[in-house]
């Protein structure tokens, strides 16, 4: 065995074996796999092998498309049959909503480029014969999906992994791993200690064994699947005889399976409620090639949907039942990235569609770990999506609710109830008695919006302007006439201080520190590429302490970027204090005369309290740092506070903006209101894959500042000419349906640039919407059509900040 390696990659599955792939042919040919049995003999060798290029996220779409063209490639590099069957798939549609979601997701696929076609159900019959078209809408076909042999795929990936000079030891256990002095990771296994520079955790089933080594909570636990294998039936075997094509992978989504030809008879795999969490405490130390009993109980009735579907399903005896663990996470999407808060540590994991990621999934990890990042946007899948909130407990639940939800409609405002209320404010019994409705980020309740007495304190979940839109826009009218409320407690808060506090920041953001006590600035730390990693409030509290202020979802993203560019020599410290403030912002034009109210010994006036400044006030007998920013374009104050006086805060200023119109407003109110007023959002407008500068941050960026990172690239690609322009877009002639992000773009017929993000602005009473488009048509005026749920729709840019672009009311 190596005594030294580049990397260590733990588990041989087919994630595995692809990651150390994709080392090796980034050159990195001194990387080592170890696998602790058999290659592919932990769920790779049960899988059903599919290779669905569907999904909502514009992430995992990259990673997918990247597997199935790169797997028709591997058998031309490797002389190994990977079994690939480009037989397409086919998704019905019976219900409405679904047909949006489809709608959605082509757009979406128009912009990565995958190709995907719209079917009729006479259209359906003619690729899928055997399938009763009854009750159906349509269907979406993708003709470069298929299926493939998981453990020839993985086994072709080991040799092209070997021809390269890779090492894969079989037959080889991790037992520990441990840091060395010099920064480096030991492996200890029981054939050896490998020391090496990198490791990257791939090991499934065993994610959480293997994450416990080194004190990773990782956030995987696996969930029983099951499927069916039919005996053969003559009608298919007639088909094969004739020599007519193999009936494409069929997908009925509202019925919550899938079904594919094997061996002249069927598979049929469904995603049921009820599967239960499996290996929660990791499979036994001899696990190899496992199935559970099967329990065809718990899927009588997706038999019976597919027995009507597709009669022939019901008229061949079963050969066999599979019934095996996939790995998943709370959301269903796979874990790929850097371990919070250890250096050279990564992980992927938690692949519950294993054989379809592995492919991209190794080739963006090793982009990110040869090359410092990935090439694409990886948010949808980084790990640090996750906090210490996800408990062993939590993961059982919200695991099984995303195994559950495999084939549920995923509206763009859907809220999963599993393992909530979680994380709560204080506030939080105050605004649900004054009806909100809550949404969860990061494991935080968050108000999304207000029912009004009389209304259900219930979403309505839409593709379309759902039963809150009406609700939504007046409490936009409220905040803009007179005063609104908002709890965003969930905000990731932190204290940057120590004698190299001010260097520290000003290297790692491209703005500028702020200079004088009190002083707020908006500030962007850069990729190394010269895209946009972060954003951060920063206030200045003294000479040498800095209070710093991120988005909740992303704050374990967001501070692990601080500490892993920390100076080792302790002149700067890191203080998480997310859970011991909380802030409450007011906003609307009479917040003024609401704050001189709470807090009588304070002036606030423009002179004396002017905009992007803060001060330490009392509000009631409460101490709050009062910041004069907001997200929503209008006069107002965030009232930071040590957590345990925010009901005394909050009562305080309900109490005396009575007769001032006061009243709470939510989550889905502040974006329509920052959509107004063209404010970016980490993710959609701001990311990795657009120069900071394409965003249209020049008043965030200063070159000239001095060295920052990611400032050398940027200027690099400014020489080279940038690609995108963000822009400000009104959509006209619409009747119920606004942007929601990723649409495709038009201009003279051809596809030039995708909407960012988009919602109706209530203030300015149209449909809008932020996207990247070529510099050269980046021009105000510039005509578009713009394609929402299958439609197209007249589009045009218009002046950034349509609402109050002078910043009067923000000002006032």
């Amino acid at each position: 065995m190596n005594s030294h390696a580049r990397a260590v990659v733990i588990g041989g599955g087919v994630v595995g074996v692809s990651m150390l792939y994709h080392l090796a042919k980034k050159g990195w040919t001194d990387s080592v796999l170890i696998e602790r049995k058999e290659l592919t003999s932990g769920s790779t060798w049960h899988a059903a092998g599919l290779l669905p290029l569907f999904n909502m996220s514009y992430s995992v779409g990259q990673v997918h498309k990247y597997s199935v063209k790169f797997y028709q490639e591997l058998e031309k590099e490797t002389g190994m049959n990977v079994g690939f069957r480009k037989v397409s798939n086919v998704r019905l549609a019976s219900k409405a909503d679904r047909w949006d979601e489809y709608m959605q997701y082509a757009g979406v696929a128009d912009t990565i480029g995958i190709d995907v076609r719209r079917l009729t159900p006479e259209q359906v019959k003619e690729v899928w014969p055997m399938c009763n078209t009854e009750g159906l809408l349509g269907a979406i076909q993708h003709p470069e999906d298929g299926y493939i042999q998981p453990a020839d795929l993985t086994q072709a990936m080991a040799k092209g992994a070997r021809d390269r000079g890779a090492k894969i030891h079989r037959n080889t256990t991790v037992q520990a791993i441990h840091r060395t002095p010099s920064g480096e990771w030991e492996v200890v296994t029981d054939k050896g200690t490998i020391t090496c520079e990198h490791v990257v955790s791939c090991s499934g089933n065993f994610a959480r064994k293997t994450g416990a080594m080194v004190g990773l909570n990782i956030p995987v636990i696996p969930v029983e699947h099951q499927y069916i294998v039919t005996e053969a039936h003559p009608e298919i075997k007639a088909r094969h005889s004739d020599g007519l094509p193999e009936m494409g992978v069929l997908r009925d989504s509202d019925n919550g399976w899938y079904m594919r030809e094997e061996a002249g008879g069927l598979i049929l795999g469904p995603y049921e409620h009820g599967a239960p969490a499996c290996y929660v405490k990791g499979p036994s130390e001899d696990s190899e090639y496992e199935l559970f009993q099967e329990d065809l109980e718990r899927i009588e009735q997706h038999i019976e949907s597919a027995m009507f579907r597709v009669p022939a399903f019901g008229e061949v005896g079963v050969k066999r039942v599979y019934n095996g663990a996939i790995a998943y996470t709370p959301d269903g999407n796979p874990i790929i990235g850097p371990a919070p808060g250890l250096k050279n540590f990564w992980l992927s994991e938690g692949h519950s569609f294993g054989v379809t990621a592995a492919g991209g999934a190794g080739w963006q990890l090793a982009e990110w770990i040869v090359e410092g990042e990935p090439t694409i946007d990886m948010s949808g899948v980084d790990p640090r999506r996750y906090g210490n909130y996800a408990t062993e407990s939590y993961l059982i639940e919200k695991n099984e609710e995303a195994y559950a939800n495999v084939f549920t409609i995923h509206f763009p405002d859907e809220e999963r109830e599993g393992a909530r209320p979680l994380r709560t404010a204080p506030c939080y019994d105050r605004l649900k008695a004054l009806g909100a409705v809550f949404g969860a980020k990061f494991g935080w309740e968050r108000a999304n919006w207000f029912a009004p007495e009389g209304v259900a304190q219930e979403d309505h979940w839409s593709f379309r302007r759902s039963e809150w839109f009406k609700h939504i826009g007046n409490e936009v009218r409220n905040t803009t006439e007179n005063v609104g409320l908002l709890d965003m407690s969930a905000f990731a808060k932190a204290r940057v201080s120590g004698p190299g506090a001010e260097a520290f920041l000003d290297r790692l953001i491209a703005n500028r520190v702020p200079k004088k006590v009190g002083r707020v600035n908006l500030c962007h730390a850069l990729s190394y590429s010269g895209g946009v990693h972060s954003e951060y409030t920063i206030i200045r509290e003294s000479d040498q302490s800095f209070y710093v202020v991120s988005a909740g979802a992303l704050q374990s993203v967001d501070h692990d970027w601080m500490r892993k560019h920390m100076p080792e020599d302790g002149s700067v410290q890191l203080t998480n204090i997310t859970n011991a403030m909380g802030v409450l912002v007011v906003a609307g034009p009479n917040s003024r005369q609401l704050m001189e109210r709470v807090s009588p010994r304070f002036d606030f006036s423009n002179d004396a309290f002017p905009w992007l400044t803060s001060r330490w006030i009392d509000v009631g007998h409460a101490p709050s740092l009062a910041a004069r920013v907001n997200y929503v374009g209008e006069l107002g104050w965030e009232l930071h506070h040590p957590i345990e006086y925010q009901n005394h805060i909050f009562d305080h200023l309900m109490e005396a903006g009575a007769d001032l119109g006061i009243k709470p407003f939510g989550i889905r109110a502040m974006d329509s209101m920052r959509m107004e007023k063209s404010y970016r959002m980490m993710g959609t407008e701001l990311s990795i894959e657009y120069a900071a500068l394409e965003s249209k941050l020049d008043r965030f960026v200063h070159l000239n500042k001095g060295d920052f990172i990611g400032r050398d690239a940027l200027v690099k690609w400014q020489e080279k000419g940038f690609a995108n322009e963000l822009v400000t877009i009104r959509i006209d002639n619409i009747k119920d349906t606004d942007v929601i992000g990723g649409n495709p773009l038009y201009h003279d017929g051809k596809m030039v640039g995708r909407a960012t993000s988009g919602n109706y602005g209530f203030r300015v009473e149209q449909s809008l919407a932020m996207g990247m488009v070529p510099p050269a048509l980046a021009s105000v005026g510039t005509a578009f059509e713009i394609e929402i749920l299958g439609e197209r729709y007249p589009a045009v840019i218009v002046e950034e900040s349509p609402f109050d672009p002078d910043n009067l009311r923000l000002r006032a």
